[in-house]
């Protein structure tokens, strides 16, 4: 598990650089996650990445499988980018952490097209309370691990407003995404507001 977790954590500091803060959130009967969070301030204004450390160390297992395979099975961890200076997304510490736990807490698989809701704002003041879990692959390339070990995919969260939630379920991630897409929505910014549904 540990060398699991040495060899993610060398691949977020590989894609991303050194970070600038993290932190470690224990929930009961479930192993440490750490969010860890980088600054880049390379393209055009300054963005804030956080990257879990932890979810990675056990294989996802799926809710009807009669028994956990310690070994196989689809292993994550969970990126979210959003604009620096702009809103206190460093609040999303705490959200991030329960996200990458729910795989040991609630027995669930987190995989692209898949939604996370938190009922409650992501950070203090966001219009959003849940995320779409997007394709891996583009800011932090997949770790491959040996085998028998699937490889592990550095999932990108796309912050959704309640309406935006709510359509997605009715029409499908990749609709939404389509959306987002036609209207130039800054998906990074933490204060944009909903995308028209209409």
């Amino acid at each position: 598990m540990s060398d699991v977790l040495e060899q993610v954590e060398a691949r977020l500091l590989t894609a991303l650089g050194e970070p600038d803060a993290r932190a470690a959130v224990t929930f009961l009967g479930t192993d440490r996650i750490e969010v860890l969070r980088f600054l880049d301030d390379s393209g055009d204004g300054d963005v804030v990445r956080y990257a879990t450390l932890g979810m990675s160390a056990q294989p996802m297992t799926d809710p009807a499988a009669a028994l956990a395979d310690p070994v196989r099975g689809p292993r994550a961890e969970l990126l979210l980018s959003a604009r620096a200076g702009r809103a206190d997304t460093d609040k999303v510490l705490r959200t991030l952490a329960v996200f990458a736990a729910s795989p040991q807490v609630e027995g669930v698989v987190v995989a692209p097209g898949a939604s996370l809701d938190l009922v409650e704002p992501l950070w203090p003041g966001a219009p959003f309370t849940s995320v779409l879990v997007a394709e891996s692959g583009g800011l932090v390339a997949d770790l491959e691990l040996p085998a028998p070990m699937d490889p592990v995919r550095f999932l990108p969260l796309l912050p959704m407003t309640p309406n935006e939630a709510a359509w997605k379920r009715v029409h499908g991630a990749g609709a939404l995404e389509k959306r987002w897409l036609t209207y130039g929505t800054d998906l990074r910014d933490p204060l944009r507001g909903g995308v028209p549904l209409d």
